[in-house]
C-alpha cells in the first residue's frame, strides 16, 4: 500500500505543472506554507491543529481531546518546533501537553500562519526544527463588523462576534466568542466514555479511568475567548500596537489520559512600537514587549478512581519578553539587526481534593519546582539580489540559563551560535531552484531536567541542547495550467532528546539522530472555477544507535507519508465548494521499546460548501469524514502519560478520531 502512495506521488510530480489560480486559502512561499484568511475558512471549530493538517501535508495532528490539539510539523513536535502569535511566545503549563500554544489563540481570531520548516530562522529563540507564525486580525480605519453562529454534530454550539473602526490615527477591535460541545463520537458511534469502556474491556485500560456515572454525559469542553486591539499613529513616522488577548476553557475531557484539566485559563499581552526612517542607517525600528500567562490543574476528579478522594496536578507558567530590532540597506544588502531576551517560570505541584498535598515531613509535593529559563540573545539577518538569485542570510548567538529551586538539583548553562545561508535561484519566470543549509539549537526545558512525578524523577539534570545541521533542496515549476515545487531535506540532530521507557529514573537522555524526507505540492486548474489542489509528504527518521537498554533505533512521530488533495469550485466568489482527502499510510516503522504500536492507514473525505448572500449574509455548511471512517492517527509514545493497564507495550489506550460530523455556519459582515 505504501508503495502505491508513493507511486501517487512521484507519478504527480512528473506530470503536474502549475499556475496563477484565483481565490486559494493555502499560498506557497518558496521556504513556507502561507494559510490565508484563516478567521473566514476555518470555521468549524476554534481548534487551529485541526486546520494545519488539513491544509498542509507536512504537519500531523496529536489528538488528546474535542479541543486544544497540537501539531507534528515534520516528525517534531514540543519545543523541537516554535510557535509565536504576532511575535509573542506562549507556552503551554501543562507537562502532558494538554495545552500546546495553538490552543491559547483562536481560529475566528486568526488572518494568516506562517508554517517555515527547517532551521531557517534567527529572529526567535529555540527555532529548531520550524516555525509556526501565528498573526491574528488588524484593527481596520473603517468600522467594520462579523457576527456569526455555529452549530453541529454532537450539540456544538458557537457564537462569534467582531467589530473593528476609529479614525486615520486610531484603531480599535474587539473580538469575543464563546463554544461548547458533547464528546464526540468515533467511525463506531462511541463517544468519550464509550471510547474508555471498549479499552477497559479489552485489558487496555484500568477500570478506574471510566468517568464516573454523575458525569458521563459532560461536555467535551467549553471554551470564551476575548481578544482586544488599539493601533496608535503616534506621529507620521511612529506607530504603537497594544494588545491582549483571553482565554478560557473549562471542563476539557481528555479521554485517553488519566486526568482532565478543570480549567485552562491563559493570558497575552503585547506591546508594539515601530519608528520609520529615521535616517540612512535605520528604515525601521521595532520594540516588542510581551508576556503570557498559563493556568493549568489536571484532575482525576470526574474519574471513578477519583471517586473518593481526587488528585490534581496544578501548573503554571509565565513568559515575558522583549525584543528590540533595527532595519536599514547598506552596500545593497537589507540588513535587520537585533536583540531579545526571554524568561519563561514554570511551577507545579500537586493537591488532593483540592488542598496542597503533603509528604512525611510536612512539605508540599512538588512536580516543578520555580524553575526559570532565560536567555539573551543577539541576531543579524541579511538579504541581497545578484542577478537572477536571491540570497539571505542569518546568524544568531544565545546565551540562556535554566535554574531550579529544588535542592540538590543543579542549574544548568548553554551557549550556542547558529546561522544559516538560503539561496533562491530564478532560472526564468516560470523556474525555481533553491538551496539551503542552516544549523540551529535549543535548550531543555524544566520538565525534562527537573520534572518529579510521585517520586520519580522523569527529568535528567545534565541534558545537553539539541543542535540542528540541516540541508534543504528544492525546485518549483510553473505552467499555464498546473504547478509542481518538490522539497528535499536531511537533517542531522545532534543531542536529540529523547524518552527513554526503560529507565525507571532520569527518563529523558540525548541521542544523535537524522530525519529526511520529500515534500511535493502544487496546484492543477481543469477550468475557470474548478481547480486541484495537492500536497504529499514524505519522512524517515532513526537513531544513531538505541537508547540505553533498548535494541531499536526507530525515532519517534514519524507516520511516513501523508497526503493532501482538495478539489475546489469558485464561481464568481459568491458559491464555492471543496471536496477535500487526507489520507496516510500504514504507520509500521515505530519506537516500539518507547510505547508506540503500528496503526494502520487511513483516508478521509470532507466536504464545505458556501454562499454569500446580498447585504453580507454568508452561509457554510460541511461534512468531515463523510465515510464516517474509524481510525486513528496519533500514536501512543511514552513522553505523554496515557491511559494503560499494564507495562506492555500494546496496552496503551489508542483515541479515535471523529466520526461524520456535520456542520452549519451563518454570518452577517458589514
Amino acid at each position: 500500500m505504501q508503495k502505491r502512495w508513493i507511486l501517487l506521488a512521484l507519478t504527480t510530480s512528473l506530470f503536474a505543472e502549475t499556475a496563477q489560480m484565483g481565490k486559494v486559502t493555502v499560498e506557497a512561499e518558496i521556504n513556507k506554507e502561507i494559510v490565508k484568511d484563516v478567521s473566514g475558512n476555518e470555521i468549524k471549530s476554534a481548534d487551529l491543529a485541526e486546520a494545519l493538517e488539513k491544509k498542509i501535508p507536512s504537519v500531523n495532528i496529536l489528538r488528546r481531546s474535542g479541543i486544544a490539539n497540537d501539531i507534528l510539523l515534520r516528525g517534531q513536535k514540543r519545543d523541537n518546533i516554535n510557535i509565536i502569535i504576532d511575535g509573542t511566545k506562549v507556552c503551554g503549563a501543562c507537562v502532558n501537553r494538554m495545552d500546546p500554544p495553538t490552543s491559547h489563540i483562536l481560529t475566528n481570531n486568526i488572518d494568516t500562519v506562517e508554517v517555515s520548516e527547517g532551521p531557517f530562522d534567527v529572529e526567535n529563540f529555540g527555532t529548531l526544527s520550524g516555525l509556526v507564525n501565528i498573526r491574528t486580525i488588524k484593527p481596520t480605519e473603517t468600522f467594520t463588523g462579523n457576527i456569526s453562529a455555529n452549530v453541529g454534530s454532537w450539540d456544538y454550539r458557537k457564537v462569534a462576534a467582531r467589530v473593528s473602526g476609529g479614525t486615520d490615527r486610531f484603531k480599535l477591535l474587539v473580538s469575543a466568542s464563546t463554544e461548547r460541545s458533547g464528546q464526540y463520537k468515533d467511525g463506531n458511534g462511541d463517544d468519550f466514555v464509550g471510547q474508555i469502556a471498549k479499552n477497559i474491556a479489552a485489558g487496555v485500560a484500568p477500570a478506574g479511568a471510566q468517568y464516573q456515572p454523575k458525569y458521563q454525559n459532560m461536555d467535551a469542553y467549553t471554551k470564551s475567548t476575548l481578544m482586544a486591539k488599539l493601533f496608535v499613529d503616534v506621529t507620521e513616522n511612529q506607530e504603537m500596537h497594544l494588545s491582549y488577548t483571553a482565554n478560557r476553557s473549562d471542563d476539557v475531557l481528555y479521554p485517553s489520559s488519566k486526568m482532565d484539566a478543570i480549567y485552562d485559563d491563559s493570558d497575552i499581552y503585547n506591546f508594539e512600537y515601530f519608528l520609520k526612517n529615521l535616517g540612512r542607517y535605520s528604515k525601521k525600528v521595532t520594540l516588542q514587549l510581551y508576556e503570557s500567562k498559563v493556568d493549568h490543574p489536571m484532575s482525576t476528579k470526574y474519574r471513578k478512581m477519583g471517586a473518593a478522594n481526587y488528585k490534581t496536578h496544578a501548573l503554571t507558567t509565565d513568559m515575558k519578553g522583549a525584543k528590540l530590532k533595527n532595519s536599514f540597506t547598506l552596500a545593497d544588502i537589507d540588513w535587520t539587526v537585533g536583540v531579545d531576551t526571554s524568561k519563561r517560570n514554570w511551577d507545579g505541584h500537586f493537591e488532593m481534593n483540592g488542598k496542597p498535598m503533603k509528604m512525611k515531613n510536612g512539605m508540599p509535593v512538588i512536580s516543578l519546582d520555580d524553575v526559570d529559563t532565560t536567555d539573551r540573545g543577539l541576531f543579524v539577518k541579511a538579504a541581497q539580489k545578484i542577478g537572477r538569485v536571491d540570497m539571505e542570510y542569518g546568524l544568531r548567538y544565545d546565551s540562556a540559563k535554566v535554574e531550579t529551586k529544588r535542592k540538590g538539583e543543579p542549574d544548568n548553562d548553554y551557549n550556542s551560535l547558529t546561522g544559516n545561508i538560503f539561496a533562491t535561484v530564478h532560472a526564468d519566470d516560470t523556474l525555481t531552484y533553491f538551496a539551503g543549509v542552516g544549523k540551529s539549537s535549543r535548550v531543555p526545558d524544566a520538565r525534562e531536567l527537573y520534572l518529579v512525578m510521585m517520586g520519580k524523577h522523569y527529568g535528567t539534570p545534565d541534558l545537553d541542547q539539541t543542535e540542528n545541521y540541516e540541508i534543504d533542496l528544492g525546485v518549483e515549476k510553473i505552467y499555464d495550467r498546473f504547478s509542481i515545487k518538490t522539497k528535499l531535506y536531511y537533517s542531522l540532530l545532534k543531542d536529540y532528546i529523547a524518552y527513554n521507557a526503560s529507565k525507571q529514573q532520569n527518563s529523558f537522555e540525548n541521542v544523535d539522530a537524522k530525519i529526511y524526507g520529500a515534500e511535493v505540492s502544487g496546484n492543477v486548474i481543469a477550468t475557470e472555477s474548478l481547480y486541484l489542489d495537492y500536497g504529499f509528504s514524505y519522512k524517515r527518521g532513526k537513531k544513531d544507535h538505541p537508547l540505553t537498554g533498548q535494541h531499536e533505533t526507530n525515532m519517534p512521530d514519524m507516520r511516513p507519508f501523508k497526503a493532501n488533495i482538495a478539489l475546489n469550485y469558485d464561481y464568481d466568489d459568491a458559491t464555492t465548494a471543496t471536496l477535500g482527502f487526507v489520507g496516510a499510510t500504514e504507520w509500521d516503522k515505530v519506537d516500539y521499546e518507547n510505547g508506540e504500536q503500528k496503526l494502520p492507514g487511513y483516508g478521509v473525505l470532507n466536504f464545505k460548501a458556501s454562499h454569500s448572500f446580498r447585504h453580507g449574509f454568508k452561509l457554510t455548511a460541511g461534512v468531515d469524514n463523510l465515510l464516517d471512517k474509524t481510525y486513528a492517527v496519533t500514536n501512543t509514545y511514552k513522553d505523554l502519560v496515557l491511559l494503560t493497564a499494564g507495562n506492555g507495550v500494546d496496552n496503551v489506550m489508542l483515541l479515535n478520531e471523529p466520526g461524520r460530523y456535520f456542520y452549519l455556519q451563518g454570518s452577517y459582515k458589514f
